[in-house]
């Protein structure tokens, strides 16, 4: 990436209750609502899911791109993220992102650097670094 800033424009319209449909221009819509207990608005994405979607997205594409220059492969990858919503004050706060990442090899040799990328992938995870919360990581690394 270049060392100019990049805009990320998205636009999101009400269509009812605390319903909105997000767009990003090119991309499919996004269908968001709020943690109720209305039965429609509760099936949509959350500002929460997509906060901590997004830290764990960022995580898996670093993940992605530091095997990629380190020159070594996987058989694949899963990561699962619970972000707790907490009351601060007299507002609530996302406290912590935890996260548990399982990654396949092909042989046991390659865990030691599995290791290093996932841990250059939370390092260097942009996303995660601009979040107030803490992040922690959790690996299995695994020959399948």
């Amino acid at each position: 990436m270049s060392d100019d800033p990049v805009y990320f424009p998205v636009r999101l319209n009400w269509i009812g209750g605390k319903s909105g449909e997000l767009t990003v221009t090119g991309k499919a819509i996004i269908k968001t609502g709020t943690r109720t207990l209305d039965s429609e608005e509760i099936r949509y994405h959350s500002p929460e899911d997509l906060f901590v979607a997004s830290a764990t997205v960022c995580y898996m594409n670093g993940f992605i791109n530091f095997t990629k220059k380190m020159r070594i492969e996987f058989k694949s990858f899963e990561c699962n993220a619970v972000g707790i919503l907490e009351k601060i004050d007299r507002s609530f706060e996302i406290t912590k992102i935890e996260m548990s990442a399982k990654v396949g090899i092909e042989t046991e040799d390659l865990r030691n650097r599995i290791s290093r990328a996932l841990d250059l992938a939370a390092k260097y995870c942009y996303v995660g670094n601009s979040m107030k919360c803490s992040i922690t990581h959790q690996t299995d690394i695994f020959v399948e």
